[in-house]
């Protein structure tokens, strides 16, 4: 099966390249002003940004948030309803980013919570999995994702509305890449626990982006692994010319 690739941009906490609305917009009308790419393309910026800029992105971005949580509203401070964005017209979130599980504690069980109320209420998910380097060093790179993966499938009636991103949290922002067998050998296996344990069909089907200090000098070799179907990228996203050079590089794939 052909899958269309997707490639998404993490802001994290960066108003583009800096803290002010100045350098949010900047971003943004270099985006709106780079050549429309072939691929899927997705934007997170930060959470209090979002509305402006789905009101100032072209077309073809596609706006995400960084994080909901499991329910529509309430006493819940500092949280973000999925309904909200939704009636906002933004579709598409993040679940279990590696720094939403190591900084602020988020368990499966929590991060399962959360999946299974983005699919209540019909937003796209981009459900994020990945090891430590210890574990990887360890040869136990699957025994972890593992547990994350079922979190993901006990709380998935709809797979066309997820795509799963694998990022080793040993290569976020530390300058470290999985080197493009290392990035091929996991998404198969991911890819064949998902034929194994929901169906060949969802397997076949299903998007997996790769992340971890991908940038546009690595990329095109990244995505040279036929179970690799896009990026998660971070600091590189902040950048226009380097975001959208990593998105050129599925341009030859898609035509």
């Amino acid at each position: 099966m052909t899958r269309s690739p997707i490639v998404g941009g993490n802001w994290k906490l960066n108003a583009g390249d800096g803290i002010t609305k100045a350098s949010l917009v900047e971003l943004v009308e270099a985006l709106n002003g780079s050549p429309e790419p072939a691929c899927e393309v997705f934007i997170c910026p930060p959470t209090l940004y979002l509305e402006s800029v789905q009101n100032a992105a072209t077309t073809h971005l596609k706006l995400c948030s960084q994080n909901i949580y499991s329910k529509p509203k309430g006493a819940f401070t500092g949280e973000t309803s999925a309904n909200m964005l939704m009636d906002m017209g933004i579709q598409w979130t993040l679940i279990g980013h590696s720094e939403r599980r190591d900084i602020f504690g988020e368990t499966d069980q929590l991060l399962g919570a959360k999946i299974a109320y983005a699919q209540e209420v019909g937003m796209n998910t981009v459900c994020c999995i990945g090891e430590h380097k210890e574990e990887r060093e360890a040869g136990k790179t699957m025994d972890v994702c593992v547990p994350q993966l079922k979190a993901i499938a006990d709380n998935v009636t709809d797979w066309s509305s997820v795509v799963i991103a694998y990022e080793p949290v040993w290569a976020i922002g530390t300058g470290l890449t999985a080197t493009p067998e290392q990035a091929q050998e996991t998404h198969a296996q991911i890819r064949t626990w998902i034929s194994e344990n929901v169906s060949s069909e969802v397997a076949d089907s299903i998007r997996i982006q790769y992340g971890g200090s991908v940038n546009d000098q690595n990329s095109q070799e990244l995505a040279s692994g036929p179970d690799i179907d896009g990026f998660l990228v971070g600091g590189a996203s902040l950048k226009a010319p380097s975001f959208m050079s990593i998105c050129g590089v599925f341009d030859s794939t898609t035509e």
